[in-house]
């Protein structure tokens, strides 16, 4: 077994890493107060490959495996947490649908713009009956000629006030149930019927933006049914566990950046005469944060190795988003503990966070939810 990241990969960690913690940190106030990713910092991205992580090199993506995604969301983790869900939204599950089934046809007239940035990709199958219950989708496609109409609405879809294609879970055979959903890419800004609602309002993760999607009678071409009739709801499946690795990824990263300020804050802040890092109760929490760190790493990076090798990761994905989602939680806490009343304060990067990794353990699947696949894969 070789833990060691190829050079190649650990060099555009480096890259990333760089780009995170000097040019997007340094807008982070802006992006807080703003709620809004400036649009220089997105052309950079693009220039950096990040719109394309996923997209094959011959539609002008970058073409990483997993494991290379996933070195770059964990040194994405390190900047503002809000700029990056825009990123992972879109090179994770905005895009992997139609990576692995779209048409010839599909990928030549989205894939390109996909990945210059030009076209902001989402993925919409939250509704507001249906979360952790994605079986209860009630949006209808209905055939008609040559297209299908679609009914409904979606909400909490990340990307979606920016995004140029969505990638909509919908029901074409209510009789057949879960197995009777489709998948269609949907162009929000351009298909007569779709109508984006207002921005919500989020406890953390500004400029991360999402919005609900509310479809009303909006004719989407039948050649735009990404893969099989009725598969959609299987494959989402598939998606959605694919994107729990780079959640965990992103999680580690956010855990070291999270260290890395507690130990520099423990080494220069005194008390008693001298750096609380002499104290033992500190030194504690620092040594349980690295724990978590190095357990979340190995999880992750061996999910994404088993996804690279074609192997069935649905436990193992959710094995690996709860313990770095839930360890994110802690080393949060921890390093709040350790900056004192400095991390509760609003210009302490500590303070946001704190706010911005709660939403890691809801989104893509709840703790609780993934508990209950570890647990039935076992029990099968």
């Amino acid at each position: 077994m070789n833990f060691e990241l190829p050079g190649d990969l650990r060099d555009m960690q480096a890259i990333i890493r760089d780009f995170m913690l000097t040019r997007v940190e340094a807008r982070a106030h802006e992006i807080e107060e703003t709620n809004h990713v400036p649009e220089d910092l997105l052309r950079e991205a693009a220039g950096l490959g990040l719109f394309g992580l996923s997209i094959p090199e011959e539609y002008g993506g970058v073409g990483l495996g997993a494991l290379g995604r996933c070195a770059v969301y964990e040194a994405m983790g390190m900047g503002h947490m809000g700029f990056g869900g825009v990123i992972s939204a879109h090179a994770s599950i905005g895009t992997s649908g139609l990576v692995k089934l779209g048409t010839d046809e599909q990928k030549a007239r989205f894939l390109p713009r996909m990945a210059s940035g030009e076209c902001v990709a989402g993925f919409a199958i939250t509704e507001p009956s249906s979360g952790s219950d994605a079986a209860n989708i009630r949006t209808r496609a209905e055939r008609r000629g040559d297209a299908y109409v679609l009914n409904g609405t979606k909400h909490y879809i990340s990307n979606a006030p920016i995004a140029g294609l969505l990638t909509v879970i919908a029901v074409t055979d209510p009789a057949r149930g879960s197995k009777g959903m489709s998948a269609f890419l949907v162009e929000p800004q351009s298909t007569p019927g779709v109508t984006i609602g207002k921005i919500d309002e989020k406890m953390g993760q500004k400029g991360a933006l999402s919005a609900e999607v509310i479809f009303q009678d909006a004719v989407v071409p039948a050649a735009n049914l990404l893969g099989p009739e009725h598969l959609g709801y299987r494959e989402a499946l598939g998606i959605l566990t694919n994107g729990r690795v780079g959640i965990a990824a992103r999680s580690t990263g956010a855990m070291q950046r999270l260290l890395d300020l507690s130990v520099a804050h423990a080494k220069t802040r005194e008390q008693f005469g001298k750096p609380i890092a002499d104290f033992q109760a500190v030194q504690f929490m620092l040594a349980e944060m690295d724990i978590a760190i190095q357990t979340s790493r190995v999880l992750w990076q061996k999910v994404a190795w088993m996804v690279d090798e074609g192997q069935d990761v649905r436990r193992m994905a959710s094995v690996a988003k709860y313990h770095a989602t839930e360890a994110l939680s802690q080393v949060a806490d921890k390093a709040v503990q350790v900056a004192g009343g400095m991390g509760y304060m609003k210009d302490s990067p500590v303070e946001r966070y704190y706010r911005d990794q709660r939403l890691l353990r809801i989104y893509e699947g709840t703790s609780e939810i993934q508990k209950l696949i570890i647990a039935g894969d076992l029990l099968r």
